[in-house]
This record gives C-alpha cells, structure tokens and sequence, in this order.
C-alpha cells in the first residue's frame, strides 16, 4: 500500500472521498478510492449532534478505530482537535496513531493562529508519523480573506504540518498565491460549479477532499427513494445549513 505522505506528493491530485461511517468508508475503498476520510458533520449527524461543537471526540475515535482496519489510509477529522489543551490534541492523535490511522485535519475556525500553530507543533510531537493537515477557515468562515491566509499557511508550515487546508479557496489567483506560500501539499475543497479536478491538477493542487458533499448526497438520494415511493416529488439536495438546521436543539 502507497504510503499517505506519498499519496499527496502523485502527477495527480488525490482525490479523497469523505466518510460518514464504517460502511461508507468500505464501500468507497471497494470502489478504487487510494485513501479515505472524514467528515465531521456526517459523524457528528450520525450521532444526533451539531457540527464543530466540540461534542463528537468519543464517536469520531470509535470511528477511527474501526477504520483503521480498512486497506487504504485513512484520515480523520477532527474538528479543533476536541480541546483547547495542544497537549490533549496530541494525546488524542497519539491514540488514532496507535490503532492505524495515517493522517488528521484539524482546523483553526478562524481562531488564534499562535494557538493553532501550538496544537500542530504539539502533534508532530505526539504522532510524528501521521499526516497533519492544518486547515485554516480564512476563506470558508466570513469574508475571504487571502493576506490572512498566506500568514496562516506559513505559520503552520512553519509549526510542522505536512499539509495545508482552505475550504471555500476556488479562484485560480487565489489558489496560486497560496501554492507560491505553501512548501507543503494544498489541500481544496471540491465546490460544486466552481472547481474542477482537471483545473486543480493544472495549478498544483495536491488534495482535492469532498467534505459533506457525499453525505448530504446520501440524504438527498434516501429521501428521494421514500419520496418516490410514496408517489410525492423530491425535494433539493441538503445544504450544510440543512443538515445543521436538524442537529440544533
């Protein structure tokens, strides 16, 4: 089996689909797919609970244990790493490094970089093996914001990640200015209409992952079926806020 580090060093980007479960994760390993992942808000779904909540470490470590198992590497997500402690979120990570997991995605929600740039530092520490994608939300949360971004790149590259991550990232100058910061593998989010896996190859994108794109498909096609069944038309496919919506007490 091809090494994660080496799967994001290929001619082309690796295209990572996001899990939900033990079962989705099989079924897109059975498919070809080189390397899984997750996505927090399929697990934090599954389990009846908002997103980015900090309320799922139990549910997404149980996850990863079982994942491990599978042919192919696997990544986890794991929100802002469940604690604001960078000694915790080493811990932790030490933990999936011990049942097999090759890689996590921590992201800093916009918060301090310092801090962020601690927890990444505090991880290569704990689990030098695994693959740390540090995500910044400069472009997914608020107003897109590239100088910021750049300084947050260079900040975790710095700090030790093996990869960087901005969601929400679809211009090709934005993209490109951030490739000429990045030493290490850019991780995009693939946006429906915006982005294109050929496009992403051509500019020197490394991973192109689907976030909740695939589990709010699997919603979308359920529903559809009970819908279909029923003799009533479909509806839209879910937005996060969609799936969010249900999750909030």
């Amino acid at each position: 089996m091809t090494s994660f580090h080496d799967l994001h060093h290929g001619a082309d980007p690796l295209l990572i689909p996001n899990a939900w479960d033990f079962a989705s994760a099989a079924m897109f390993a059975q498919a070809g797919f080189a390397a899984v992942a997750t996505t927090s808000l399929g697990v934090a779904a599954v389990a009846g609970k908002p997103d980015a909540a900090g309320a799922t470490r139990a549910e997404t470590a149980a996850l990863a244990r079982g994942l491990a198992r599978l042919p192919v590497p696997v990544s986890i997500d794991l929100e802002d790493g469940f604690s604001a402690d960078p000694g915790e979120v080493g811990a932790l990570v030490a933990e999936l490094a011990s049942y097999g997991v090759a890689g996590v995605n921590l992201e800093d929600a916009r918060g301090d970089a310092g801090h962020h740039a601690a927890v990444v530092r505090a991880v290569k520490e704990a689990a030098p093996g695994v693959f740390l994608n540090a995500r910044t939300d400069t472009f997914w949360l608020g107003e897109p914001d590239l100088p910021e971004t750049l300084r947050r790149v260079a900040a975790y590259q710095d700090a030790g990640a093996d990869g960087v991550f901005v969601p929400g990232i679809a211009d090709d100058a934005d993209i490109q200015a951030v490739l000429d910061t990045a030493r290490v593998p850019l991780n995009v989010l693939h946006l429906p209409g915006r982005t294109s896996l050929p496009r992403l190859a051509e500019l020197g994108v490394k991973r192109v992952s689907t976030g909740s794109l695939l589990y709010r498909a699997a919603l979308h096609a359920a529903v559809g079926t009970a819908l279909e069944l029923a003799g009533r038309p479909s509806l839209p496919m879910p937005s996060y806020a969609d799936v969010e919506r249900l999750l909030r007490p």
